[in-house]
């Protein structure tokens, strides 16, 4: 089910954590910093929630010696990535699509926080 604003309840959800972090907190910390404080929030709000989480990296169908590393992984649906940086540059976006399709997940976020107004700073990608 989606919202008015094209979002389904737990991304709109998780976006509202964000912003209550960044409300807190202002822009210009590092990403860890953002990482944690909303890893508080997703305790109070109720969300189940890994965080740092390694994923093999798998080549022609061999597993390597590789692996990503995802920021959070939330209510085992949605992929988030953080970013603290001045502007996101398409790559982050490549790379929230790529672990998406590698964690075979279809709604993602990436959030810069380093940004006066976070709501201007967050993509939803849905594959």
């Amino acid at each position: 089910m989606l919202s008015k604003e094209g979002q389904d309840p737990l991304t709109g959800a998780i976006i509202g954590a964000a912003i209550e972090v960044h409300k807190t907190l202002g822009p210009g910390l590092l990403e860890s910093v953002y990482e944690d404080c909303l890893a508080v929030e997703f305790n109070e709000r109720g969300f189940r929630f890994r965080r740092q989480l390694e994923i093999p990296v798998v080549y022609k169908g061999r597993p390597t010696d590789g692996l990503y590393r995802v920021d959070m992984l939330v209510e085992e649906q949605v992929v988030l990535e953080l970013k603290a940086v001045e502007k996101t540059p398409p790559i982050h976006e490549a790379q929230l699509l790529t672990y998406l399709r590698v964690m075979e997940k279809r709604v993602g976020l990436l959030i810069n926080c380093h940004t006066p107004y976070l709501r201007d700073s967050i993509v939803r990608r849905v594959l």
